[in-house]
């Protein structure tokens, strides 16, 4: 099963935002969704600080800030 990864914070609006888009399409485009808090692992938040939400799929960053729906469907059917 393909798999979409977050990369966020708590009280990031921008973070909720991005994870309840995710939940909305999740059971339409079959994939397992992971959250990772960048605040429980240095180097994450290294990477990630200024970045997020960062959305990876199957670990390829696709988007920083917010999920682009059209790009997320169109990354999943070229995958399947």
């Amino acid at each position: 099963m393909r798999t979409v990864t977050v990369y966020s914070r708590p009280d990031c609006h921008l973070c909720a935002d991005a994870i309840a888009a995710l939940h909305a399409l999740q059971d339409e485009l079959g994939y397992a969704l992971e959250e990772r808090d960048i605040g429980s692992d240095e180097a994450l938040m290294r990477a990630y600080f200024e970045r997020i939400p960062v959305v990876a799929l199957d670990g390829e960053e696709l988007f920083d800030f917010f999920v682009d729906e059209a790009i997320l469907r169109e990354r999943l059917e070229s995958r399947q």
